[in-house]
């Protein structure tokens, strides 16, 4: 066996087990309250995919029952040149946890819109003339990460953190959130109380392109709601053409799934502006997940955990709030997410105190 195909085989090797470790990972999210963790974390971690996020989590908390860390939950997590790039190292000892990294490939095409003519370009080729150029993800690769208190060396600086009182909306984020349920052709209405929309704290009207909001909730409440409602605008607004196969066609089909996704969002949301959650209520994952005929309860809560966290992401990447961190140690990109100005409202709607927004 030549040097080449062992370090396949042993690259194979850690991919399945990896895998084997994620598939369990998720299939232990059966309750609520897993659900709301997981997600909580993927919030804090949002620099990583949601599958990513499961296996540092697990990973960390095996070396904090180990010993090897001193707190059942990671900070800041990166690899190792990396950390090295900050002026910390990992310290001798420490276990690295195993992620799915990307890998991806140039590929050229004299007419893009023709999918057989793509080819792949070898490392260093250049493309031919007129030829357009794109990179496409062809597979994973394990890689490691190390979390900060896995490292030793110069100090990580610390990020500002929202600092909320018990019932407050984090400044800025209800009329972020208003601006882009605008933006989208939505009017928002604020009603008096629960009645008004049938014992509801918040409703989407996809057919008077309508959001309601009950204003008899303290502010961290509504707040809560109006990204709930937010997460049905773009989730599940109905659209002529859906794939049956497609989950955008399940949360159509299964109500469950579709509250438990706008639901998902608002934690998320909230969690990344430091808002408690704890008073969501999220129905058992393995209930919803187990009615999706041809998908097994892993396959659901997977993609549907991914496209809740794109989601969120899209949301947050609008919101010119103030945020904990994404799970990148402090300095690792120039760059911070998640800060750029919200998109430009073309509908009006009233913000809390009686002015009017969007127009």
């Amino acid at each position: 066996m030549t040097t080449q195909t062992r370090a396949r085989a042993a690259r194979e090797t850690k991919l399945e087990a990896l895998q084997q470790q994620l598939s369990e990972s998720v299939a232990a999210l059966v309750t609520g309250e897993d659900w709301k963790r997981a997600l909580t974390f993927a919030a804090q971690f949002r620099s990583r995919s949601f599958n990513n996020s499961m296996l540092i989590q697990a990973q960390h908390y095996a070396a904090y029952n180990e010993g090897r860390v001193p707190e059942p939950t990671p900070s800041y997590v990166a690899g190792f040149h990396q950390w090295l790039s900050l002026g910390r190292h990992v310290v001798k000892g420490q276990q690295g946890y195993g992620i799915l990294a990307p890998v991806t490939a140039r590929f050229a095409s004299p007419n893009p819109s023709d999918a057989t003519s793509w080819r792949r370009l070898a490392r260093g080729e250049k493309p031919g003339f007129g030829e357009k150029v794109q990179t496409k993800l062809i597979g994973l690769k394990p890689a490691q990460v190390w979390d900060v208190s896995q490292t030793a060396g110069d100090p990580v600086p610390e990020l500002p953190r929202p600092d909320l009182l018990q019932g407050l909306a984090p400044d800025g984020l209800w009329d972020g959130l208003a601006d882009q349920i605008t933006a989208l052709g939505f009017e928002l209405r604020l009603v008096s109380s629960a009645a008004a929309i049938g014992g509801a704290n918040g409703l989407t009207d996809f057919l008077t392109r309508e959001v309601s909001v009950r204003m008899d909730m303290d502010d961290a409440a509504q707040v809560k709601t109006l990204a709930h409602e937010l997460g049905h605008v773009l989730l599940h607004t109905p659209r002529d053409k859906v794939m049956s196969t497609d989950l955008a066609a399940d949360a159509t089909l299964h109500r469950g799934i579709a509250e438990v996704e706008a639901e998902s969002i608002a934690l998320m949301v909230g969690a990344a502006h430091g808002l408690d959650t704890s008073s969501y209520t999220i129905p058992y994952v393995s209930t919803w997940a187990a009615s999706v005929s041809g998908r097994t309860p892993v396959e659901v809560v997977q993609s549907t955990a991914e496209r809740v966290r794109t989601t969120a992401l899209g949301i947050l990447d609008k919101l010119d709030t103030q945020k904990v961190g994404d799970g990148n140690p402090p300095g690792l990109h120039q760059d911070a997410p998640g800060h750029r100005a919200g998109v430009t409202p073309v509908v009006a709607a009233t913000r809390r105190d009686g002015s009017v927004i969007g127009r």
